[in-house]
């Protein structure tokens, strides 16, 4: 068999696709980027990337992987995984729509990793997930309300119970304001006390 030199036209095309490979990826979020999600819940808007070359045009085929951290926030893919690989359509997007938080609230470090034939790019995409609602306030009853056997209310209500009429008074004198008069009052109340008088009982005639 005879052997033929390569042409010039052969050499220019070899040169061609010798140039055509891909040198360096370049990857965007196109949606989702700090978006909040609920503990223990799938995410709220897919994390959508899209992956161009050195000159900006999409690429497609390729590979992209999303990873999650091992602990802290983050969760798993729907594979049950902490690693998922999907490849580029004609625009260069790809997307993540199956992602299930846990419920350990905190910023969620995505990695997300994108490669074509000897060219690779990486970066790191941030999602949140939410922390628990905060619960009543301190001090506060079940029903929402103030607990009405709190502060100087509370003896106010011992002394009426004690001293009837004039700690009554007590509370009055409570609810104007007067810290002096309270005081008074319900000193009062406690030494006078309660008197119970000796019966009597009258029987007419038949």
């Amino acid at each position: 068999m005879k052997w033929f030199p390569p042409t010039a036209a052969l050499l220019a095309a070899l040169a061609h696709l010798s140039f055509a490979q891909i040198a360096v990826l370049h990857i965007q979020v196109i949606e989702g980027e700090g978006a909040v999600n609920a503990a223990g819940s799938r995410i709220a808007r897919p994390l959508i990337v899209e992956v161009t070359d050195e000159t900006g045009r999409p690429v497609e085929g390729a590979s992209v992987s999303f990873h999650l951290p091992d602990e802290g926030p983050g969760g798993t893919f729907g594979n049950g995984l902490r690693t998922d690989v999907t490849v580029t359509d004609v625009r260069g997007r790809a997307n993540l729509h199956t992602m299930v938080t846990n419920r350990t609230p905190g910023r969620v470090a995505i990695r997300i990793v994108a490669s074509k034939e000897q060219a690779r790019a990486g970066m790191v995409s941030f999602q949140y997930i939410a922390g628990p609602k905060n619960g009543a306030a301190p001090g506060k009853s079940a029903r929402g309300g103030s607990s009405w056997m709190h502060g100087p209310l509370k003896w106010v209500v011992v002394g009426a119970l004690a001293g009837g009429a004039a700690a009554a008074g007590a509370l009055v004198a409570g609810k104007s304001g007067n810290s002096g008069s309270l005081t008074a009052a319900a000193a009062a109340a406690t030494s006078t006390g309660v008197t119970i008088g000796s019966p009597s009982l009258s029987v007419g005639k038949p």
